[in-house]
């Protein structure tokens, strides 16, 4: 998994002003050795979930480092950096923590290497969609050169990544909907019902029925949509980021509803199999965002999910930001990003006016309007020959400027610069949201080396 998201698992959180030589470097990509690890284990230390994952010999289960169960013995205990490892060398997941649904690790957002653009890749549904050759073609290495990257550095390759990822989403599935258990396998991903089945069994230990049974008549129906909790670590700075969509939000596409602190955000997604409408709220009685997704194909869960942790930034490490920039950890930074990147590129070139009128005349309309939403935002070919846009929604179109997750972001940066009308700010801003990296300074008052990898931090914080 790269992001958490689900029914989210206890877990007993620190506090927060402990210091943080224990913590994980994702600024450097460095490992913890076990020694750490294990005091993380012990002190129940849920600033590590999702950096990394412990197994327990003797039970045969996976579990996240916050586990409230009994802290077993150090010799028993084997430690993996992903949840798809511990499957892969026959773990179960604990059925107490929900280890599958804690949030992402860091590193996959901070690093610009192959296997955490890899990361970000398998996250949005790459392999789902397109295979191990569509991953590695996109990455620009051959199939076995990826293979054997992140397995050397996760314990698991590509597949085992995804299955553990589809494992996960089916999980979702069948707590939250009443979908028949045919439907939910290939919604999933799983290529026959019986490849579902196996998978859920070694994973889980229960059949899909048994999961199903787990959630004590919480599924819904399809007029609901799918109600999730979105998973992330430390403090969260709701208002800031709140405000920010507020302020920024497009008509037709986006709307913020509600009184501030139980505000409502909803918007519109062009998905890789249909449209969607997502809403997430301000409030929540946990560590998490309550969402609520209505898709027009199951198939693009994992892609929606993905693309909302991206938007509000839910895998970030706040406690390795406050330390860098010398902030209160309570105070939760985050630095948003984009839910449709080539949308947010025109947005940042045109501004908020014209962008609500390019989806007036050129947006495609929703078969059913949803409230204030009635539109998915126009594709860059639909924009071609706008003024202002055209010659950015041409190199988006062609795939001269690549803004996907698995992008090579100082190459998008350079080829968005190339594009009549991109100045340097706005090409800083684009690759600082719509490709999330957590290193921009678009002005030069965050543009100090001394908060480098968290200068886009340091730029929201300054606002």
């Amino acid at each position: 998994m790269v992001g958490g998201w689900a029914l989210q698992g206890a877990g007993t959180a620190v506090s927060e002003n402990r210091q943080q030589r224990d913590r994980p470097s994702a600024e450097t990509g460095a490992v913890m050795d076990e020694d750490t690890r294990y005091r993380a284990v012990s002190s129940r230390d849920a600033r590590f979930d999702g950096e990394f994952f412990f197994a327990v010999g003797t039970t045969g289960i996976y579990c996240r480092p916050s586990c409230p169960a009994v802290t077993p013995k150090r010799c028993n205990v084997t430690f993996f950096a992903t949840a798809a490892a511990a499957q892969r060398h026959g773990y179960r997941a604990c059925r107490r923590c929900r280890p599958d649904a804690v949030p992402g690790s860091a590193a996959w957002n901070v690093r610009a290497d192959v296997v955490a653009r890899a990361m970000r890749m398998i996250g949005d549904g790459v392999v789902d969609r397109e295979g191990v050759p569509g991953l590695a073609r996109r990455l620009g290495y051959s199939a076995r050169q990826v293979q054997r990257q992140l397995t050397a550095e996760l314990g698991a390759g590509p597949v085992a990544l995804a299955r553990a990822q589809r494992a996960h989403t089916a999980r979702v599935l069948l707590q939250t909907t009443r979908l028949p258990v045919t439907e939910i396998a290939f919604a999933a991903g799983f290529a026959s019902v019986r490849q579902f089945n196996d998978t859920i069994r070694r994973i889980y230990a229960r059949t899909p029925s048994g999961l199903r049974a787990e959630a004590g008549g919480r599924t819904g129906g399809g007029v609901g949509g799918i109600a999730l909790r979105l998973a992330y670590r430390g403090a969260y700075a709701r208002r800031e980021v709140f405000d920010l969509l507020a302020g920024e939000a497009v008509a037709r596409i986006e709307e913020v509803a509600g009184p501030t602190g139980a505000r409502t955000y909803r918007r519109t997604l062009r998905l890789p199999h249909g449209p969607g409408i997502v809403a997430v709220g301000e409030r929540s009685p946990g560590p998490w965002l309550e969402a609520r997704l209505h898709l027009g194909d199951l198939r693009d869960l994992t892609t929606a999910v993905q693309r909302l942790r991206r938007l509000f930034d839910l895998d970030a490490d706040p406690y390795a930001v406050a330390e860098r920039l010398g902030v209160d950890p309570a105070l939760g930074p985050r630095s948003p990003g984009a839910a449709e990147p080539e949308e947010y590129a025109v947005r940042a070139l045109v501004g908020r006016a014209e962008a609500a009128r390019l989806v007036e005349e050129h947006g495609t309309a929703l078969a059913v309007p949803c409230g204030g939403l009635t539109h998915l935002f126009p594709e860059p070919g639909a924009l071609r020959h706008h003024a202002a846009a055209g010659p950015l929604a041409t190199a988006l179109a062609t795939g001269e400027v690549r803004l996907d997750p698995g992008a090579d972001r100082a190459a998008a940066e350079r080829a968005l610069r190339a594009v009549p009308g991109v100045d340097a700010r706005t090409a800083a801003l684009i690759r600082m949201r719509a490709l999330g990296d957590p290193d921009v300074a678009p002005d030069a008052g965050a543009d100090r080396d001394e908060w480098r990898p968290w200068r886009s931090y340091a730029a929201r914080l300054l606002v």
